[in-house]
């Protein structure tokens, strides 16, 4: 990849590219470490977002960690409109420009690239999910979701020698016209480090639960589209799109094998995987 301009970075998720241009330099900086290996530039970038570092004020009503209040994602007219105590951004679909106004913090621009892509790709019939994928030596992806401490986490460091992680937290999903792919991600959970910057077919999801033994079960439609919901990134208040993202859910769940895995913490697991899915 080519280095970026020194006024902008553009970030590249899912083959979508996000232009940020901020004035501070440090910010830059910054940002280009943490999206490392989803940077380079592009002649015309998919979205272009205009960013303002906000000063750093103390607000005793917004706690040091503000990821943890309630983000408010809403159209007002044609525009998506997205607070939170750290951050205040919105965008056009139709001139795909938008302003987002932050906190000097990593992990609000984080946020805003995830409401970003979590509303596109439900636009487009994807989704992202609070899920672990992972791409095995013989190219096929496997996207492993489950509540917090299902072992999302744990099973991403048992992966082979030749496997791939596309992320531990945080999975890219999109529908192309042959079928479901998953993509790497820069946004990661316990293993903290971004995943590669790669996509792969999607031959699998499962529902993880940790056990005495390892086994794969089937899953009756109707759980297999609960397994799929329930995991979906998700933040919009709009009845419509809400609609599209659980028809997503469905057509995922009609396309791709959604079952329950249930394993012990070893490698074995994705031996098992291998051989039977």
């Amino acid at each position: 990849m080519t280095t970026a301009h020194p006024h902008h970075l553009d970030v590249g998720i899912g083959g979508v590219h996000v232009r940020l241009r901020a004035a501070s330099p440090d910010f830059n900086t910054l940002m280009a470490d943490r999206f490392r290996g989803f940077i380079g530039d592009v002649a015309t970038p998919d979205y272009v977002f205009d960013v303002d570092i906000l000063p750093f004020e103390y607000d005793p009503d917004v706690p040091d960690d503000a990821s943890q209040i309630e983000v408010c994602v809403l159209r007002e007219g044609a525009r998506w409109r997205l607070l939170r105590g750290d951050f205040d951004a919105q965008w056009d679909p139709a001139t795909r420009h938008g302003t987002a106004r932050l906190r000097a913090n990593p992990y609000a621009l984080d946020s805003v690239l995830r409401i970003l892509h979590s509303v596109l790709l439900a636009e487009q019939g994807g989704m992202l999910m609070h899920a672990s994928s992972v791409v095995l030596a013989d190219g096929r992806a496997f996207v492993c979701t489950g509540v917090s401490g299902a072992g999302k986490t744990t099973i991403s460091r048992l992966v082979p020698p030749g496997a791939h992680i596309l992320t531990d937290e945080m999975s890219f999903i999109r529908r192309e016209a042959d079928g479901y792919y998953a993509y790497g991600t820069p946004f990661a959970g316990e293993l903290a480090t971004p995943g590669e910057n790669i996509r792969a077919p999607l031959a699998g999801v499962f529902l993880l639960a940790q056990g005495p033994d390892n086994r794969i079960d089937d899953l009756s439609p109707a759980e297999a589209i609960r397994a799929v919901m329930t995991n979906i990134l998700y933040f919009a208040k709009d009845k419509a799109l809400t609609a599209k993202v659980f028809d997503n859910a469905i057509a995922l769940a009609a396309c791709i094998p959604v079952r329950r895995l249930t394993f012990f913490p070893d490698a074995r697991v994705w031996d098992m995987i291998g051989n039977e899915a």
